[in-house]
């Protein structure tokens, strides 16, 4: 500490002879000043390390004198305990959905039908379409008072302490000289995660063994659904604001003119809005966001145009579903091309031989592209794809990029057709192909390429979930010998000293992966099965097996047939796993584990008189706040069961974005459907 303060009365270091409350007062202002400069200007006027002596001052005096903590104080951004759950807010006004336009021709009809409804000229402002997530900021006095998710634009939840982490958003607003107070105001705004913060997170998630995020509004959406305040804290998300839904005190002739006082106010505002006086300036607008967008630091999901008088608007209204005074435009998806300069093999836990590309470099939908799926031999082969092709590759919402075509005019003219090894590339092994599969497989009992995969899906968050084991960490223990198989994993205390000088460990971290490889031993039976990473048993067959006989030693010993009589298993899942059990290999495994501590028992019997007793549910899309394995989970310890495929006897569908055609059939069969949030209050979570 700086000093020691008697009373908030009295003078303190470095103030100028300014009192504590003064003090504290001017710093809140000096610290709101240059965080609007460094997180919204993007302009900073002094260095880190003087803004954090300012931070630092502050909370020294807050801590000195806790009567001076007040709800808008930077220090007040992350705090508090982690919810149980957010508290539901009913929107009063709602937050509607748009309707989309996906071509010219659509955004002509918008303007003809806003044209005759209003007998006038139009005006529209277009802004980018940023790919996150719908939130309404509420404020009194110029103090933040409430910010909550979209959910169904009726009711959402309460996310305030989440969104006070976002360093761009103002705790306070600021007053404009000459600007009367504003007694009300509610904003909405688009919470997203920068593109250089996505590709960080997901490169910290991979190393660590987790799964990663699909997009970055996926991120966005499920970091600001995180109960802890902190850890939202930690995924560096921001907000622009597009829209002043209701203020008190003041009025406006124009969409635009409300945007520029929001900025006024502290605000990011969506960058770069353009108004257009006719709809080919709207056009002209749309295709020249569409040519540059990939060089955003976010995501954008297309352009959105609304009338900006807001009279018109009133007149326009609205239908049940969306404003009549406003189109969101989608772009279609984006494919580049490039050069293939090599096809690879990767062979995976269960022994497959995945064909993959080696690109020449491109960027594609905000990032840099060099590798992209060939899925397997057949498909290679039905579009005749060579080494030195020219390919097109499109990556619509995927981490991994896909091949969509050849352009065959610039093919090589001494290409030669692709042919995938009848070896392992690894180990040497035989790679044979079954009938009737798509894929070739190593037969390498002992296969390094094989074990490396089983070790990095055994420790994944769906598996055994071991924080801080991933890919890199393991591959540094195979090198050294310290490990040869799963089992040795839970020999790894013995070795703490020789973790402790591996590169990039430290004491901290090794004592946080062994804390967590011996949490893993009490995981639940079904996490073990699919831990092994059994040919064609993935998660949910691995919650059936687990639950069908309660204990390893029960499964070990069941026949074919009996496995075979688990819900929903066929003659393939049901050959596999009795298959797998039945090796000399596997059943020395489990031994070891046993005797290692590693739980072979059903952690969690399902409630036979839950909530979901006796309902079917079919999953389909993300779901921003939870896996689907943990949506499977939570069903099914409430007495329900989740199914793969729609019919006549689903009860519910839970739906998320980008659902399938799964969504329209139970559209079709007028089966209810549910979204997380309604999820969520039928679960009491």
């Amino acid at each position: 500490m700086r000093g020691i303060y008697m009373s908030s009365n009295k003078s303190t270091p470095n103030s100028g002879g300014l009192n504590a409350e003064e003090r504290v007062r001017q710093l809140k202002e000096l610290i709101n000043y240059h965080n609007h400069r460094y997180y919204v200007l993007d302009d900073p006027e002094i260095s880190d390390y003087e803004y954090d002596m300012l931070y630092h001052e502050l909370v020294e005096l807050e801590q000195a004198y806790p009567e001076l903590v007040t709800p808008d104080s930077p220090t007040q951004r992350v705090g508090g305990q982690a919810d149980n759950a957010f508290e539901k807010v009913l929107h009063q006004v709602k937050m509607e959905s748009l309707n989309d336009a996906f071509d010219m021709g659509e955004l002509m009809d918008f303007d003809r039908r806003v044209r005759e409804v209003l007998g006038q000229d139009v005006a529209y402002v277009v802004e980018k379409k940023i790919d996150g997530l719908s939130v309404s900021l509420e404020y009194e006095n110029g103090l933040l008072i409430r910010g909550s998710t979209r959910g169904d634009g009726l009711v959402g939840e309460d996310v305030t302490q989440n969104l006070r982490t976002i360093r761009s958003l103002p705790l306070r607003l600021s007053r404009p000289p000459g600007e009367p107070d504003i007694p009300y105001l509610e904003v909405r705004g688009e919470v997203f995660m920068p593109r250089k913060y996505f590709s960080e997170m997901n490169r910290q998630l991979e190393e660590s063994g987790q799964r990663l995020f699909a997009n970055p509004r996926n991120a966005a959406a499920g970091s600001l659904r995180q109960l802890d305040p902190a850890i939202t804290a930690q995924r560096k998300l921001d907000i622009f604001v597009f829209n002043v839904q209701r203020i008190t005190g003041r009025s406006f002739k124009t969409h635009s003119e409300s945007l520029e006082f929001l900025r006024s106010l502290g605000f990011k505002v969506t960058p770069g809005y353009a108004v257009c006086g006719n709809i080919q300036e709207v056009i002209e607008e749309i295709r020249a966001i569409g040519e540059s967008r990939d060089s955003f630091p976010f995501e954008i999901d297309g352009a959105v145009v609304k009338v900006d008088d807001l009279e018109q608007r009133e007149a326009l209204g609205s239908t049940n579903k969306a404003p009549r005074w406003a189109v969101a435009y989608k772009y279609p998806p984006e494919m580049k091309k490039t050069r293939l300069n090599k096809i690879v093999i990767q062979v995976g836990r269960t022994g497959a031989l995945t064909p993959n590309a080696v690109l020449e470099p491109v960027r594609i939908a905000g990032s840099t592209v060099s590798r992209a799926t060939l899925h397997n031999e057949d498909f290679i082969r039905e579009k005749d794809i060579r080494e030195g092709d020219t390919v097109w590759i499109r990556k619509a919402g995927e981490i991994i990029p896909e091949v969509v075509e050849v352009d065959f005019s610039l093919r090589p003219e001494n290409s030669r057709p692709f042919a995938m090894p009848d070896k392992c590339p690894v180990c040497g092994a035989p790679a044979l192909r079954e009938e009737n599969e798509a894929i070739r497989r190593c037969t390498g009992i002992e296969c390094p390429a094989r074990l490396f995969r089983s070790l990095v899906h055994y420790a994944s968050r769906d598996a055994m979930n071991i924080e801080g084991l991933g890919p890199a960490l393991i591959e540094m223990l195979l090198e050294k010998g310290f490990i040869k198989g799963i089992p040795d994993l839970y020999k790894l205390k013995e070795r703490r000293d020789e973790l402790i000088a591996l590169e990039r460990m430290g004491e901290k971290s090794v004592d946080n992966l062994l804390e967590s490889i011996e949490r893993s031993k009490s995981n639940d039976l079904s996490r073990l099965i699919f831990g092994l990473g059994i040919r064609h048993i993935g998660l949910r067959a691995a919650q059936l097996a687990a639950r069908h006989f309660g204990s390893m030693d029960r499964l070990m010993e069941a026949r074919v047939e009996e496995i075979r009589s688990i819900e929903e298993f066929g003659e393939k899942m049901a050959e596999s796993l009795y298959g797998f059990l039945q090796q000399e290999q596997t059943r020395h495994t489990l031994s070891l584990l046993k005797e290692a501590g590693v739980s072979m028992v059903l952690d969690q019997p399902v409630s036979q008189d839950g909530v979901f007793k006796g309902k079917t549910f079919v999953l389909t899309g993300t779901l921003p706040g939870l896996t689907r394995a943990q949506a499977t989970g939570i069903i099914e310890k409430l007495g329900g069961k989740v199914s793969g495929s729609v019919s006549r006897k689903t009860d519910f569908v839970l739906a998320g974005d980008e659902a399938g055609s799964k969504l329209q059939k139970a559209k079709d069969l007028g089966i209810i459907i549910i979204d997380e949030q309604e999820f969520r209050r039928m679960c009491g979570i």
